[in-house]
């Protein structure tokens, strides 16, 4: 095919488990569409590959890359684009260096990351590393707003098969922590934009000097524009009171952030954790610490392997944790703390997996205890907190009988991104920070300390109505209960509310909408679907990313399986395919046995949608007799429990795909729309169960035993080719 020439579905190339999958399964896929003239294409937008093409000058010529991700910035806002979107690495600093350091040893001279830049070389390298990091891909690939749901394939095979749920008993200890003052929350103001304006953050010191944090910022009429900034000394002070408490309380000290997709904010707030579990140390050895490199940012696992030699030092740090409640631990055997590694505890995986667990977390001794959770913003934290409480008195959530929570998020055009924006900062000075329109309007002014996290975001007209729009047909569509979580006493939430309101009442529909605060609409949908009944989360975006995590983890005890559609804005279709969060443990399982348990539950779901939404949109019959049979084939999977085991000796991803390229092939000869489809497929389908034994028995060569892909953020596609396609025969019928 000519490389010039958009293929018919793009199909993500990203990092970790959900890419080594994609070496097994995207070769079926891109055989079965091409029988319906539909052409299946990849682009990079791999941690790795984004590195690669952002620095394309210090490399080879054979070395190169095209900008895959600009690519497809445009592709979404336009109506031919067609997405499956496979989960991607929002990188922390510690997972950035670790692939600059990967791609070094493998010949790529891409730079170091500095992180105290000392020239406007270093920090022209620093702001282009600093763009890569954190959640640097959805925005600028939600060009629509999210309708994320559980199959009813999935739905209805998670009520006959319930997964374990652990239990809650009304005298645990188990809560969540949260600030209340001096938090994004409390000190948050917004305005709606009654003009377009240009704009600019600055920062007049309490000695008067002036410093431009960022211009040429430029907001549309409409646009809700927000700013808060949080306290480092309120911060500092409810950290060294909750460590004391959780002392007291004999629990598990835990703290859940998003140190990924917030990549500026919440790596400073995970650095203060840090240093107040440490305190003493700080204090009395700050000269020493700084010498050695140390940034409580990177966690507490960098600044142990600087220490080491420091005997004085690591005595102290030694006699510290000794006098400091239990830690919450990552994993136990390998003493990995919730304070190593900032991108080891993701608040939407951590928090739904230690409340389905019973409110329970891992110590030190490997035995599960229960914990104080804390989340320093008060924004969201109330939506953790009425769930632990829900559970404590009514006990856990039954999976059989319960119903669901479908979402509706607000993201299009960046609308919320907070963490991600490049309008957050860290205050070089106490003074007052003000944004400020070209013609002199201050729209938002406050007074600050050095130190203090200050950040602003947008949400823009056109995303507002999009998503309530969206609501509107999505509650037309099933009739389920629906609520809007946003909370009138929040300032960027009211301003939504203003926009809301009048939108439900043009329509006639303001009946069938409820709004509400987080923290009531959360108790108003676990009463709901306790009951068995179904309602919708309508949110902004934050909320859609925990919510999408939250709700399917107690009900199908995964977010990987969801369903998960972009509707973009120019009319175009971006399918994503669920979350990555366990993918780095998978990685470490297949590479020590060989053996990959992520479950392309989500991938096929994505696919079955891929292909319709192009049926309608190019008037192709053959993609929708595909995708329908993805469909039967998908639920093939479930009623004969095809889906991958989590140990080494049971069936694992590849053995799944096999089964769904049987399943598939089998509904494709079955079906009588179109006979050449089913003459096509009649003998593949044949074949692969013919050669059934011999195909199990070749994907279960070398199981148990160490691979090598030749990388982890940047594997060999011929070794991972090796390891994820190891059945001759299987290739050889797909061929």
């Amino acid at each position: 095919m000519d490389a010039t020439v958009t293929p018919d579905i793009i199909y993500t190339k990203v990092d970790e488990a959900p890419e080594l999958a994609s070496a097994s399964l995207l070769p079926i896929i891109q055989y079965f569409a091409s029988a319906a003239g539909v052409s299946v294409g990849t682009k990079d937008i791999s941690l790795a590959g984004r590195i690669l093409a952002t620095f394309s000058e210090h490399l080879g010529e054979n070395q190169r890359q095209p900008d895959d991700l600009a690519e497809l910035g445009k592709l979404v806002k336009t109506p031919q684009a067609n997405v499956i979107k496979l989960p991607n690495i929002s990188a922390s600093v510690p997972q950035l260096q670790a692939a600059i350091r990967e791609l070094q040893a493998q010949g790529y001279p891409v730079p170091n990351y500095p992180e105290t830049p000392a020239n406007d070389a270093e920090r022209d390298v620093r702001a282009r590393y600093d763009a890569i990091k954190g959640s640097a891909v959805n925005p600028v690939l939600r060009e629509g707003n999210s309708d994320r749901r559980a199959a009813a394939a999935v739905k209805k095979f998670a009520q006959a098969n319930p997964h374990r749920m652990g239990a809650w008993t009304k005298d645990s200890k188990t809560r969540v922590a949260a600030m209340s003052g001096g938090d994004f929350f409390s000190n948050e103001t917004s305005v709606t934009l009654d003009r377009d304006v240009t704009a600019k953050i600055v920062l007049t010191t309490q000695t008067g000097d002036e410093i431009v944090l960022k211009d040429g910022l430029s907001y549309p009429k409409g646009c809700v524009v927000d700013a808060s900034f949080m306290s480092v000394a309120a911060l500092s002070a409810f950290l060294a009171e909750e460590i004391e408490k959780t002392r007291a309380e004999g629990v598990l000290f835990s703290l859940h952030m998003k140190a990924t997709m917030m990549k500026v904010s919440d790596p400073i707030i995970f650095g203060h954790a840090v240093r107040a579990w440490l305190a003493p140390v700080f204090e009395a050895h700050a000269d020493r610490l700084a010498d050695l490199g140390v940034n409580p940012n990177s966690g507490l696992g960098d600044l142990l392997e600087r220490v080491q030699g420091e005997v004085e030092i690591m005595q102290m740090i030694d006699d510290i944790v000794s006098e400091r409640p239990p830690m919450y631990m990552v994993d136990s055997d390998r003493g990995i703390t919730n304070l190593h590694v900032p991108s080891d505890v993701i608040i939407d995986a951590s928090m739904p997996a230690l409340i389905r667990a019973g409110g329970k977390g891992w110590g030190a001794d490997g035995k599960e205890q229960d914990a104080v959770c804390v989340i320093p913003d008060n924004s969201y934290a109330p939506v953790y907190d009425e769930t632990i409480e829900f559970f404590k008195a009514n006990g856990a959530l039954n999976p059989a009988t319960a119903g669901t929570v479908q979402n509706l998020g607000l993201m299009a055009q960046k609308a919320e991104e907070y963490g991600s924006h490049p309008t957050t900062f860290e205050m070089p000075a106490a003074g007052t920070v003000r944004m400020v329109t070209g013609d002199g309007t201050v729209l938002h002014e406050h007074a600050v300390e050095a130190g203090d996290i200050w950040r602003s975001a947008s949400t823009r007209q056109a995303p507002i109505e999009d998503w309530v729009q969206l609501a509107i047909d999505r509650q037309a569509a099933t009739g389920y209960r629906a609520i809007f979580w946003l909370d009138a006493t929040r300032a960027h939430d009211a301003e939504l509310i203003e926009y809301v309101t009048p939108i439900l009442q043009a329509k006639g529909v303001a009946d069938r909408f409820e709004i509400m605060a987080p923290r009531e609409a959360t108790r108003a949908s676990l009463e709901t679907i306790t009951k068995g009944d179904n309602t919708i989360a309508i949110t902004g975006n934050v909320l859609r990313d925990y919510l999408t995590d939250l709700f399917p983890i107690l009900e199908l005890a995964t977010s990987a399986k969801m369903l998960s559609i972009v509707k973009l804005m120019q009319g175009g279709g971006l399918f994503e395919t669920g979350a990555g969060g366990s993918a780095p443990k998978h990685v470490q399982q297949l590479q020590g046995e060989n053996h990959l348990r992520w479950d392309s539950l989500g991938e096929f779901c994505a696919l079955g949608e891929s292909l319709k939404f192009l049926a309608d949109a190019r008037g192709n019959a053959k993609a929708r007799i595909l995708g329908d049979a993805v469909e039967e084939a998908t639920q093939g999977v479930l009623d004969h429990d095809r889906s991958p085991g989590r140990k080494v000796g049971q069936p694992d991803n590849r053995d799944s795909h096999y089964w769904f390229a049987r399943y598939w092939a089998e509904a494709l000869a079955a079906q009588s729309e179109d006979a050449g489809l089913a003459a096509h497929f009649a003998p593949i389908a044949e074949a692969l169960a013919e050669n059934e034994a011999r195909i199990l028995e070749e994907l279960h060569a070398g199981r148990g035993q160490a691979v090598d892909q030749g990388g982890y953020y940047h594997p060999d596609p011929d070794k991972t080719a090796a390891i994820m396609r190891p059945s001759a025969t299987l290739n050889a019928i797909l061929a």
